[in-house]
């Protein structure tokens, strides 16, 4: 150290009488000049932009854990919840505040994609490589803008690398939402026609990817401007169409298993996958897996969200002859959609010695370690991911599911509700007490979400037939071991249960979204977007019904009528929390944009708070 301030020292004195000195930049010191020359300076730049995927703002991302991961908007959306007594869903108990700082309301990865883009021009690089690079930061900048959007709506508009002199944009206004969208669609639509097709090696941005956002975001914001009254919905929903088309052709098959697209060593090697989070052991590893084999695992289904999965025949609940009843777990999961059992962990029981498990006298125990397969060894990758009966993270098996808290029988593995959710559970994945060396790829961009978009889009334009039903929903549901889709059987009756003010078929091509992805933190974003979102989050959240019997006398059981905890039942549903409804709570209208932080409305005179948030 002592050497190189020594030189600094005798170069400033030489460039006392040195003009040209001043005009030279430190060789160990990096300038945006410096710094943004060559192919190889954008690529190298560009590899910091990818941890958009992981923004803490963003609701579906690929956390390093279950929890703060790909849960997390379907716990807000009301279709799981956490297992503590204490965690009420915040918007249907309406506990949302306004925070101080932070929510969201962050601009900082804008301004990293900004200040490449400010440079494309000033390389050295050719016309076409220049379109590339900048496609890939159309692309960053717009999926983070779709975030923006989704949360805020309006938000200012920033398309340059802020200087101090831009005051009017540090201190500017609101841009309105639809003129930002406009800005978000233009660019992708730049970036498809001007991106390398293979992007820059193997899972990487390229024309797939910036086609699969266009699908997303069209969808997303042609059904907001639709059901929210702001019109022009159709330009998006086109996009929706036109892109996923493209999609469908390049990637025609889908993956035989559905659960192996969350437990697959190599995702590389999976169908119909665009792009995805790589693990590798020893160098980047998480502990998706790992969180869902411990006692700390707490995220679970309610009973309100398994009764959307379809029967085998492709019938609800309430109209299928196959259906088998509620009243215990063996009952509800028969002859159901194969995704519940591979998201909730199915029923059954063993005998233990040791750890080593045998078959139980009574032969209804395995009814489903038959249908999943049995193991009590770790299996080979990518063969027998959901074998039952299932592990803890030390190899240690869970003799009983339902594994019911409090009072449960194994402090690994249980769940309030009795559905306890181990879409992430994989017999082959690496555990151990160091908690993070899971290796398993994660999908960030897959088809069967492209088919979804697809469906929904062309419904909204009044396009959807047997014919769009057969290349979308009718591929996923040979996989989830169900009938397909007959559009014409699907009318008023066809669900007694569906909510009545949505279109029957509307209603099962939204019922697939959630069955499909369920578990990948769409659901907050959707029903906001259906305009939805007290459908979903003002029911009471109920478990499994139960023997009081056979569960811990600590285990609360629903009294139907007061919907409260009962004191004389000996059976019925697990008690989880109140009814926010008959507790005066519930969705507010509010809630369908964020609030802007304090401080940020604080600093800024210019910025304007969201409807029912204050000033």
């Amino acid at each position: 150290m002592k050497k190189y301030i020594f030189i600094l020292m005798a170069a400033l004195a030489f460039g006392a009488c040195n003009d040209n000195y001043l005009e030279k930049y430190p060789i160990e010191s990096q300038t945006e000049l410096s710094a943004f020359k060559t192919y190889s300076n954008f690529k190298t730049y560009s590899w910091q932009l990818y941890s958009v995927f992981n923004e803490g703002s963003i609701l579906r991302k690929v956390g390093s854990t279950s929890e703060d991961g790909y849960y997390e908007g379907d716990v807000a959306a009301g279709y799981l919840e956490k297992k503590g007594v204490n965690s009420r869903n915040p918007y249907a108990f309406q506990t949302v505040t306004v925070p101080s700082s932070g929510g969201g309301w962050d601009f900082s990865y804008i301004r990293r994609v900004n200040v490449m883009l400010d440079n494309i021009d000033k390389s050295t690089m050719t016309a076409a490589e220049k379109e590339h690079w900048r496609s890939v930061g159309y692309f960053f900048r717009a999926f983070m803008y779709t975030e923006l959007i989704a949360r805020f709506g309006d938000v200012p508009w920033i398309d340059r690398t802020i200087k101090e002199e831009d005051a009017e944009l540090m201190y500017g206004t609101r841009t309105p939402r639809n003129e930002v969208a406009m800005h978000v669609l233009n660019d992708l639509l730049y970036a498809e026609k001007n991106i390398k097709p293979a992007g820059d090696g193997a899972n990487t941005i390229n024309v797939h990817c910036v086609r699969t956002l266009i699908s997303r975001f069209g969808l997303f914001e042609g059904t907001w401007h639709k059901y929210h009254g702001l019109g022009n919905e159709t330009n998006y929903l086109t996009e929706s169409v036109r892109a996923s088309e493209e999609l469908m052709k390049s990637y025609p098959t889908i993956h035989t298993d559905w659960g192996e697209m969350f437990t697959s060593e190599n995702l590389g090697k999976v169908p119909g996958v665009i792009l995805y989070k790589e693990y590798i052991a020893n160098i980047l590893t998480s502990s998706h897996g790992h969180y869902e084999r411990t006692s700390s695992g707490s995220n679970e289904m309610n009973k309100s969200t398994v009764n959307l999965y379809l029967c085998k025949d492709g019938k609800p609940i309430k109209t299928s002859s196959m259906y088998a009843g509620d009243k215990n777990l063996y009952q509800e999961m028969r002859n159901r959609d194969h995704r519940l059992l591979l998201t909730v962990v199915p029923p059954y029981k063993v005998q233990l010695t040791g750890n080593t498990w045998k078959y139980t006298d009574n032969t209804a125990d395995r009814e489903y370690l038959d249908i999943m397969g049995t193991t009590t060894v770790i299996s080979n990758p990518g063969v027998g991911h959901k074998l039952l009966p299932v592990l803890n993270w030390s190899g240690s098996i869970v003799k009983q599911v339902p594994n019911i808290e409090p009072g449960a029988p194994q402090v690994f593995m249980a769940s309030r509700s009795g559905y306890y959710c181990y879409k992430h559970y994989s017999g082959w994945d690496t555990n151990s007490n160091m908690g993070a060396l899971n290796t398993a790829d994660k999908p960030i961009f897959k088809i069967e979400e492209v088919l979804l978009n697809y469906a929904e889009a062309k419904f909204e334009l009044g396009q959807f037939d047997q014919d769009v039903a057969n290349k979308t929903i009718n591929k996923l549901r040979p996989r989830a071991r169900i009938a397909n889709m007959v559009v014409s059987d699907i009318n008023a009756g066809f669900d007694p249960d569906r909510d009545p003010s949505v279109d029957p078929v509307l209603w099962e091509i939204r019922r697939e979204r959630i069955t499909e992805l369920m578990g990948e933190g769409f659901g907050f974003y959707d029903i906001r977007r259906w305009k939805k979102a007290p459908w979903f989050i003002n029911k009471q959240q109920i478990g499994l019904w139960v023997k009081k019997s056979e569960v811990s006398s600590q285990v609360k059981i629903l009294d139907p009528q007061t919907k409260l905890p009962s004191t004389t039942l000996s059976e019925g549903n697990i008690y989880l929390f109140n009814d926010p409804i008959q507790d005066g709570k519930g969705w507010q209208d509010r809630y369908y944009l964020y609030p802007i932080p304090l401080t940020d409305m604080a600093l800024n005179k210019n910025l304007t708070q969201n409807p029912g948030w204050g000033n």
